[in-house]
């Protein structure tokens, strides 16, 4: 059992975190935000069901990962990964439109 692909998805996470809080883009600024987060990884998990059930997703073999899973198939660090992926693009997004706001005069 290796924790490597875990601790480095915690690892990317909390640099989000971190950035979040800098710059007060997502979370920092309103906790409606965690709800959009948690609302994409709940939607690509049922994804992510429905491709095993059909036969499409599988875990294979990685030894970098820990063995967990939550249903067949599925590894625990999925979530994690879904989080982090969908962490990741919400704070693009809040980037580029702070950046645009601050461009065109406005503020965001």
């Amino acid at each position: 059992m290796s924790f490597i692909y875990l601790a480095a998805l915690l690892f990317s996470i909390s640099g989000l975190a971190v950035l979040d809080f800098r710059f007060k883009l997502a979370i920092a600024k309103s906790a409606r935000y965690l709800c959009l987060i948690l609302i994409s990884v709940v939607f690509f998990l049922v994804w992510d069901v429905a491709g095993i059930q059909s036969g499409i997703f599988f875990r294979g073999d990685a030894s970098h990962m820990t063995g967990v899973l939550l249903t067949d198939e599925l590894p625990l660090e999925e979530v994690f990964f879904l989080i982090l992926l969908s962490y990741s693009s919400l704070l693009l997004l809040k980037a580029f439109g702070r950046r645009e706001a601050k461009r065109s005069g406005g503020s965001k």
